[in-house]
Protein backbone atom coordinates (compact mmCIF):
# COMPACT_ATOMS: atom_id res chain seq x y z
CA UNK A 1 0.00 0.00 0.00
CA UNK A 2 1.42 3.43 -0.90
CA UNK A 3 0.28 5.80 1.66
CA UNK A 4 1.75 9.71 0.98
CA UNK A 5 1.53 12.82 2.45
CA UNK A 6 1.88 15.79 0.16
CA UNK A 7 1.57 19.96 0.71
CA UNK A 8 1.69 21.30 -3.24
CA UNK A 9 2.36 17.76 -4.82
CA UNK A 10 5.59 16.65 -5.70
CA UNK A 11 5.07 13.76 -3.17
CA UNK A 12 1.99 12.84 -4.58
CA UNK A 13 3.16 12.85 -7.83
CA UNK A 14 5.87 10.31 -6.94
CA UNK A 15 3.33 8.11 -5.07
CA UNK A 16 1.09 7.94 -7.54
CA UNK A 17 4.03 7.03 -10.16
CA UNK A 18 4.97 4.13 -7.40
CA UNK A 19 1.14 3.18 -7.68
CA UNK A 20 1.03 2.91 -11.39
CA UNK A 21 3.67 0.37 -11.80
CA UNK A 22 3.43 -1.51 -8.62
CA UNK A 23 -0.42 -1.68 -8.79
CA UNK A 24 -1.10 -1.21 -5.08
CA UNK A 25 -3.41 0.84 -3.26
CA UNK A 26 -3.29 4.78 -2.59
CA UNK A 27 -4.07 6.22 0.41
CA UNK A 28 -3.93 10.22 0.65
CA UNK A 29 -3.09 10.65 4.39
CA UNK A 30 -4.72 14.47 4.50
CA UNK A 31 -7.57 13.46 6.01
CA UNK A 32 -6.46 10.79 8.44
CA UNK A 33 -3.89 13.37 9.73
CA UNK A 34 -6.32 16.71 9.59
CA UNK A 35 -9.38 14.41 11.57
CA UNK A 36 -6.90 12.62 13.70
CA UNK A 37 -8.02 9.48 12.50
CA UNK A 38 -5.60 6.89 13.59
CA UNK A 39 -8.01 3.81 12.82
CA UNK A 40 -6.19 0.35 11.70
CA UNK A 41 -4.77 0.14 8.35
CA UNK A 42 -4.22 -3.64 6.54
CA UNK A 43 -1.74 -4.05 3.63
CA UNK A 44 -1.08 -7.51 1.74
CA UNK A 45 1.66 -5.81 0.44
CA UNK A 46 4.71 -3.77 2.39
CA UNK A 47 3.83 -0.32 3.69
CA UNK A 48 5.68 2.20 1.06
CA UNK A 49 5.03 5.85 2.68
CA UNK A 50 5.90 9.06 0.45
CA UNK A 51 6.21 12.29 1.99
CA UNK A 52 8.28 15.39 1.87
CA UNK A 53 10.91 16.14 3.64
CA UNK A 54 10.97 18.87 6.58
CA UNK A 55 14.45 20.00 8.24
CA UNK A 56 15.58 16.80 7.05
CA UNK A 57 12.94 14.51 8.76
CA UNK A 58 10.15 13.15 8.11
CA UNK A 59 7.12 15.73 8.65
CA UNK A 60 5.91 15.54 12.53
CA UNK A 61 2.92 15.23 11.84
CA UNK A 62 3.41 12.16 9.57
CA UNK A 63 5.58 11.07 12.19
CA UNK A 64 2.83 11.61 14.99
CA UNK A 65 0.25 9.50 12.93
CA UNK A 66 2.34 6.84 12.05
CA UNK A 67 3.34 6.40 15.94
CA UNK A 68 -0.51 6.67 16.45
CA UNK A 69 -1.95 4.34 13.90
CA UNK A 70 -1.89 0.63 14.02
CA UNK A 71 -1.20 -1.18 11.42
CA UNK A 72 -2.10 -4.83 9.95
CA UNK A 73 -0.95 -7.15 7.23
CA UNK A 74 2.31 -6.91 5.71
CA UNK A 75 5.31 -5.82 8.21
CA UNK A 76 7.57 -4.18 5.60
CA UNK A 77 8.22 -0.55 5.17
CA UNK A 78 9.55 1.42 2.90
CA UNK A 79 10.13 5.41 2.83
CA UNK A 80 10.22 7.77 -0.17
CA UNK A 81 10.98 11.48 0.73
CA UNK A 82 10.88 13.98 -1.86
CA UNK A 83 13.12 16.59 -1.28
CA UNK A 84 14.61 20.17 -2.57
CA UNK A 85 18.29 18.90 -2.14
CA UNK A 86 19.05 16.74 1.00
CA UNK A 87 17.48 14.30 3.70
CA UNK A 88 20.26 14.79 5.89
CA UNK A 89 20.03 11.67 8.36
CA UNK A 90 16.41 10.70 8.40
CA UNK A 91 16.47 6.97 8.11
CA UNK A 92 18.28 6.54 10.95
CA UNK A 93 15.03 8.18 13.28
CA UNK A 94 12.87 5.98 10.51
CA UNK A 95 13.81 2.99 11.16
CA UNK A 96 13.96 3.59 15.09
CA UNK A 97 10.19 4.83 14.70
CA UNK A 98 9.56 1.59 12.36
CA UNK A 99 11.27 -0.24 15.25
CA UNK A 100 8.47 1.06 17.80
CA UNK A 101 5.97 0.24 15.27
CA UNK A 102 7.48 -3.64 15.05
CA UNK A 103 7.92 -2.74 11.05
CA UNK A 104 10.79 -4.31 9.23
CA UNK A 105 12.63 -1.31 7.91
CA UNK A 106 13.18 -1.65 3.95
CA UNK A 107 14.83 1.77 3.76
CA UNK A 108 14.39 5.41 2.50
CA UNK A 109 15.07 6.80 -0.76
CA UNK A 110 16.15 10.52 -1.69
CA UNK A 111 14.22 12.16 -4.88
CA UNK A 112 15.11 15.43 -5.62
CA UNK A 113 12.10 17.55 -6.67
CA UNK A 114 11.27 21.44 -6.95
CA UNK A 115 11.87 22.99 -4.12
CA UNK A 116 8.44 24.28 -2.73
CA UNK A 117 9.17 25.97 0.88
CA UNK A 118 8.86 29.76 -0.28
CA UNK A 119 8.75 30.99 3.67
CA UNK A 120 12.74 30.38 3.09
CA UNK A 121 13.72 29.56 -0.71
CA UNK A 122 12.39 30.37 -4.10
CA UNK A 123 10.43 27.92 -5.98
CA UNK A 124 11.34 27.39 -9.59
CA UNK A 125 8.82 28.64 -12.41
CA UNK A 126 6.85 26.08 -14.07
CA UNK A 127 9.25 25.15 -17.23
CA UNK A 128 12.00 24.81 -14.47
CA UNK A 129 10.16 22.87 -12.58
CA UNK A 130 9.08 20.21 -15.37
CA UNK A 131 13.12 19.77 -16.17
CA UNK A 132 13.54 19.06 -12.47
CA UNK A 133 10.94 16.64 -12.01
CA UNK A 134 12.43 14.77 -15.48
CA UNK A 135 15.23 14.61 -13.90
CA UNK A 136 13.86 12.88 -10.82
CA UNK A 137 12.50 10.13 -12.61
CA UNK A 138 15.21 7.70 -12.81
CA UNK A 139 15.04 8.00 -9.15
CA UNK A 140 11.63 6.90 -8.95
CA UNK A 141 12.24 4.31 -11.17
CA UNK A 142 15.38 3.11 -9.36
CA UNK A 143 13.05 2.78 -6.56
CA UNK A 144 10.21 1.22 -7.99
CA UNK A 145 12.44 -1.45 -9.18
CA UNK A 146 13.52 -2.14 -5.93
CA UNK A 147 9.92 -2.30 -4.09
CA UNK A 148 9.56 -5.03 -6.75
CA UNK A 149 11.80 -7.18 -5.93
CA UNK A 150 10.66 -7.15 -2.29
CA UNK A 151 14.37 -5.50 -1.59
CA UNK A 152 16.15 -3.34 0.73
CA UNK A 153 16.74 -0.05 -0.63
CA UNK A 154 20.39 0.79 -0.64
CA UNK A 155 22.13 2.62 1.61
CA UNK A 156 23.89 6.02 1.07
CA UNK A 157 26.93 7.15 2.83
CA UNK A 158 25.41 9.93 5.25
CA UNK A 159 28.09 13.50 5.97
CA UNK A 160 28.99 14.97 8.69
CA UNK A 161 26.70 17.92 7.99
CA UNK A 162 23.66 15.68 6.94
CA UNK A 163 23.66 14.02 10.28
CA UNK A 164 23.91 17.41 12.12
CA UNK A 165 21.07 18.64 10.13
CA UNK A 166 18.47 15.90 10.95
CA UNK A 167 19.34 16.08 14.65
CA UNK A 168 20.26 19.15 16.19
CA UNK A 169 19.21 21.48 13.22
CA UNK A 170 15.73 19.85 13.09
CA UNK A 171 15.39 20.51 16.90
CA UNK A 172 15.92 24.26 16.61
CA UNK A 173 14.57 24.56 13.24
CA UNK A 174 10.94 23.73 14.30
CA UNK A 175 10.34 25.80 17.61
CA UNK A 176 12.42 29.05 16.08
CA UNK A 177 11.08 29.00 12.39
CA UNK A 178 7.75 26.15 11.55
CA UNK A 179 4.75 29.03 12.94
CA UNK A 180 1.98 30.71 10.84
CA UNK A 181 2.59 34.18 12.51
CA UNK A 182 3.75 36.16 9.81
CA UNK A 183 1.17 34.63 7.01
CA UNK A 184 -1.16 37.19 6.29
CA UNK A 185 -3.55 38.11 3.23
CA UNK A 186 -2.97 41.23 0.50
CA UNK A 187 -6.25 42.93 -1.16
CA UNK A 188 -5.99 40.42 -3.68
CA UNK A 189 -8.09 38.00 -1.31
CA UNK A 190 -11.77 37.18 -2.62
CA UNK A 191 -12.22 35.23 0.62
CA UNK A 192 -12.70 32.04 -1.28
CA UNK A 193 -11.84 29.74 1.89
CA UNK A 194 -9.36 27.50 0.03
CA UNK A 195 -6.86 27.64 2.13
CA UNK A 196 -8.83 26.57 5.10
CA UNK A 197 -9.73 23.67 3.10
CA UNK A 198 -6.17 22.64 2.51
CA UNK A 199 -4.65 22.98 5.43
CA UNK A 200 -4.10 19.30 7.12
CA UNK A 201 -3.68 20.90 10.69
CA UNK A 202 -7.06 22.80 10.92
CA UNK A 203 -4.95 26.23 11.89
CA UNK A 204 -6.85 28.41 9.07
CA UNK A 205 -10.34 29.70 10.09
CA UNK A 206 -12.23 32.01 7.77
CA UNK A 207 -13.37 35.10 9.88
CA UNK A 208 -15.16 37.41 7.99
CA UNK A 209 -14.59 36.39 4.56
CA UNK A 210 -10.55 36.34 5.45
CA UNK A 211 -8.34 33.41 6.76
CA UNK A 212 -6.82 33.92 10.09
CA UNK A 213 -4.34 31.42 10.73
CA UNK A 214 -3.81 30.00 14.76
CA UNK A 215 -0.56 28.51 15.82
CA UNK A 216 -0.14 25.03 15.00
CA UNK A 217 1.19 25.42 11.21
CA UNK A 218 3.39 22.28 9.75
CA UNK A 219 4.80 24.97 7.39
CA UNK A 220 3.73 22.83 4.04
CA UNK A 221 2.83 25.28 2.25
CA UNK A 222 -0.78 24.21 0.95
CA UNK A 223 -2.07 27.39 1.65
CA UNK A 224 0.18 30.27 0.31
CA UNK A 225 1.18 27.74 -2.54
CA UNK A 226 -2.62 27.02 -3.57
CA UNK A 227 -4.31 30.42 -3.06
CA UNK A 228 -5.77 30.80 -6.71
CA UNK A 229 -5.02 34.64 -6.29
CA UNK A 230 -1.99 34.98 -4.72
CA UNK A 231 -3.34 36.26 -2.21
CA UNK A 232 -0.89 35.42 0.54
CA UNK A 233 2.13 36.20 1.57
CA UNK A 234 4.74 34.85 4.60
CA UNK A 235 6.07 38.02 5.70
CA UNK A 236 8.70 39.43 3.06
CA UNK A 237 10.22 36.24 2.35
CA UNK A 238 7.14 35.21 -0.27
CA UNK A 239 6.86 38.21 -1.86
CA UNK A 240 7.61 38.34 -5.64
CA UNK A 241 8.43 34.22 -5.69
CA UNK A 242 6.45 32.04 -7.73
CA UNK A 243 3.96 29.59 -5.98
CA UNK A 244 4.85 25.94 -6.83
CA UNK A 245 1.97 23.22 -7.77
CA UNK A 246 3.34 19.85 -9.04
CA UNK A 247 2.64 21.04 -12.63
CA UNK A 248 2.79 17.48 -13.65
Amino acid sequence: MILYFSGTGNSEFVAKRIAGETGDEMMNLFEKIRTGDYSRIKSRTPFVFVVPTYAWQIPHIVRDWISHTKFGGNRKAYFVMTCGDSIGNAGEYIEKLCVKKGFHYMGCAKVVMPENYIAMFNAPEKEKAIKIIEKALPSVDAVIEVIKKDAPIPEKKITAVGKLSTSLVNRIFYPVFVHAKKFYTTDACVGCGKCEKVCPMNNIEMVDGRPVWEDHCTHCMACICGCPEAAIEYGKKSKGKPRYQCPM
